[in-house]
């Protein structure tokens, strides 16, 4: 009688184990949140102009569109080169190996072999850097190496800095500073 009840006991309790592994599943399935984009492009050149005057130009190998979602992006996966020019066609470029433009903030995170070069010899480098747009202003927590047309260099965790370089912002750094006249 003892070996039929734990028998009985086994089956019922092997039953619920194997009831509740389904149910897992499907509640690990419901937790799962698939993005699926309302559109890709490849080879792009998007020009931006403003007031009939080319302010940015972007090119990249591919982008992804996820406007379609409440906090909308579009995703360059193969990353973009850039092409801001100002009020006087300085042109400034900037390159990374991924992408993500945050539709309604406006903020840009590039990441990867960021590095920003302007027509007279400037280089910012870094592994992730953020731009926003409105404020048209660069910022970063991690390392960085800035390098300007003499050679001088400064470089340290954490920067930020305005479009033309003229404010620039460093949390903890080291430098050399050539002084060539």
């Amino acid at each position: 009688m003892k070996v039929y009840k734990i028998y009985i006991l086994i089956t019922v309790l092997a039953g619920l184990l194997f009831s509740c592994e389904s149910n897992l599943k499907d509640v690990q399935r419901i937790n799962t949140v698939t993005f699926s984009p309302a559109g890709e492009t490849e080879n792009i050149n998007l020009k931006y102009t403003d007031s009939g005057k080319v302010k940015a130009i972007l090119v990249s190998s591919l982008m992804k569109d996820f406007s379609n979602l409440q906090y909308g992006f579009n995703e360059f996966p193969k990353g973009v080169h850039v092409t801001l020019l100002d009020k006087s066609e300085k042109k400034t470029y900037v390159v990374s190996d991924y992408a993500i433009w945050y539709n309604k903030s406006d903020i840009i995170d590039l990441q990867g072999n960021v590095r920003i070069t302007t027509d007279d010899g400037k280089v910012m480098e870094t592994e992730q850097l953020y731009y926003d747009q409105k404020n048209e202003w660069f910022y970063t927590e991690k390392r960085f190496k800035f390098t300007d047309e003499k050679g001088s260099y400064i470089e340290g965790p954490g920067v930020d800095f305005s479009k033309d370089f003229k404010v620039f912002n460093a949390q903890r750094n080291v430098a050399e500073i050539n002084n060539v006249d």
